[in-house]
C-alpha cells in the first residue's frame, strides 16, 4: 500500500528468506505454524491506519452502550448459558477489508469478534520479518504508542492478573489439532501458563483443577477461554467432566458470553460509514432484488463456514431458522498488494484489548491476511503463493 517500499521489498524478496523466516519462528516457538504464512507483511500508510483507528472508535463507541448490550440479549437466546460475571469484552477482533468506496480505498467492518485471535503469535512474526527482511524503521506493527514489552506486559496484566501462572489455563479442545495452535504455545513461552485440553479439566464441588506432570492437582483461577461453541457442540465423542454450564469458582478472561454478544448478530446494530449495511435474515420486509450485491451469513459460525457470496433467492427461502443469518452488503476488495504473480487482497484485523480498569478498549495489535480466491481463508487460496497470514506494519 506504499508503493516505494512494496517495490524495494519485492525487489529484495529471496525465496531462502521466506523459508528461514518459518524455520525461525519453529525454533523460536518450538512447534510448526500449521497455517500458511504469506511471503510478505503489508506496509500500511498513516491516512489509512488514521481511517482503521477512526473506525474502531466509532465502532467501540456504538458497543460500549447499555443500548448494545440489551440489544445483544438475543445474541444468547438457545445459546449454552455461562454462568459468572461478564464484566468487558476483554478481546475485540475486527476485520476490515481493504476496499474501494467512491473511488478511494476505505476500511469496511467484514466481521466482529468477541474472543481471542493469535495475540501472541504476532509478536514472534513481527520480529522474524524484521530479522529476515528490511522493514524501515519509522514502520510499526504495534499501535497507540505502544511497544512489545509494553504490549506483552499488558496481556499478562490481563490474562495472568494477579495469579501465579500455574493456576491459570489456556482452555482448548485437543489443542495439539488446531490449525492456530501455534499461538497456542506462543502464549505458553511467554506467559508461563498451561495449555490445557478440556477433557483435561476436572471438578471438585465448585473448585476445577488439574493434574500436572507430577499428578498433583493444581487449583485453576483463571482460564483464557480459546473454545470455540461451534467445535463443542460438534465433539460428542469426547467426555467433559465440566460443562461451561456449571457454576464454579473461577474467572472468566473474557467471559464466554461476549463470544456471542461481539459477533455478526452485532452488525446489524452498529450504523456509521466503515460498516456495510446488515439485515437479520428473520426482519428481511422482502428479498432483494438484487442479491449479488448481497453476501449471506450464518451467525455464530468460525472462520468463513457456511457463508454464501452467491446468494440466491431459494437460498433465502430455505433457511429455516432464518433468526441465525444475516445479510450483508457485499464489499469491493482492492487487489492492491503486488506480488510475483497477481495482486493479492487484503484483510487487517485490528486486536483489541479492554482491560477491566480502563474506560474503553484500546487497539495494540494486528493480523493481516492476503488472499488471491474469492474469499479469505485457507480453502480458497489452496496452491496459490503470496497468500495467507501476515503482519501489517502502519506508518509512524
Amino acid at each position: 500500500m506504499i508503493p516505494s517500499l512494496r517495490n524495494q521489498y519485492n525487489k529484495d524478496f529471496e525465496p531462502k528468506k521466506y523459508q528461514q523466516l518459518l524455520n525461525d519462528l519453529k525454533e523460536e516457538i518450538g512447534h510448526e505454524v500449521l497455517f500458511r504464512v504469506a511471503e510478505t507483511p503489508v506496509f500500511v500508510p498513516k491516512d489509512f491506519k488514521n481511517q482503521l483507528l477512526e473506525a474502531c472508535d466509532l465502532i467501540f463507541n456504538s458497543i460500549s452502550t447499555p443500548e448494545f448490550y440489551k440489544a445483544s440479549e438475543g445474541a444468547l437466546k438457545n445459546m449454552p448459558k455461562v454462568p459468572g460475571n461478564e464484566g468487558k469484552p476483554v478481546f475485540m477482533q475486527l476485520d476490515f477489508g481493504v476496499c474501494e468506496v467512491d473511488g478511494k480505498l476505505t476500511p469496511q467492518l467484514i466481521e466482529i469478534q468477541g474472543f481471542p485471535s493469535l495475540y501472541f503469535f504476532q509478536t514472534f512474526l513481527t520480529k522474524a520479518f524484521r530479522k529476515n527482511f528490511n522493514i524501515p524503521s519509522n514502520m510499526d506493527s504495534f499501535l497507540n504508542g505502544t511497544n512489545e514489552k509494553e504490549y506483552i506486559d499488558y496481556l499478562k496484566s490481563i490474562i495472568v492478573g494477579d495469579s501465579k501462572p500455574e493456576h491459570v489455563i489456556l482452555l482448548e479442545i485437543e489443542p495439539e489439532k488446531q490449525g492456530t495452535n501455534i499461538d497456542f504455545y506462543a502464549t505458553e513461552k511467554t506467559l508461563g501458563i498451561k495449555v490445557l485440553c478440556l477433557t483435561k479439566l476436572k471438578k471438585d464441588g465448585r473448585t476445577l483443577y488439574y493434574l500436572n506432570d507430577n499428578q498433583e492437582k493444581i487449583k485453576v483461577e483463571r482460564i483464557y477461554n480459546r473454545v470455540i461453541f461451534d467445535d463443542l457442540e460438534k465433539r460428542t465423542d469426547l467426555e467433559f467432566d465440566f460443562n461451561f454450564s456449571d457454576n464454579v469458582d473461577v474467572e472468566w478472561v473474557g467471559h464466554p458470553n461476549w463470544f456471542f454478544r461481539i459477533s455478526k448478530y452485532s452488525l446489524p446494530l452498529i450504523q456509521n460509514k466503515y460498516v456495510p449495511e446488515s439485515q437479520f435474515l428473520n426482519k428481511l420486509k422482502e428479498i432483494p432484488q438484487d442479491l449479488e450485491n448481497y453476501v449471506l451469513k450464518p451467525l455464530f459460525s468460525f472462520a468463513g463456514m457456511g457463508v454464501k457470496i452467491n446468494v440466491t433467492k431459494a437460498d433465502i427461502e430455505e433457511i429455516e431458522d432464518k433468526e441465525n443469518y444475516i445479510l450483508q452488503k457485499k464489499v469491493n476488495y482492492q487487489p492492491i498488494i503486488e506480488t510475483m504473480d497477481v495482486p493479492a487482497k487484503c484483510e487487517i484485523r485490528m486486536m483489541a484489548l479492554w482491560h477491566p480498569e480502563e474506560e474503553k478498549p484500546i487497539i495494540l495489535n494486528n493480523i493481516c491476511r492476503l488472499s488471491k480466491g474469492e474469499m479469505v481463508g485457507v480453502r480458497y487460496n489452496k496452491d496459490k503463493e503470496w497468500v495467507g497470514g501476515t503482519v501489517c506494519y502502519f506508518e509512524n
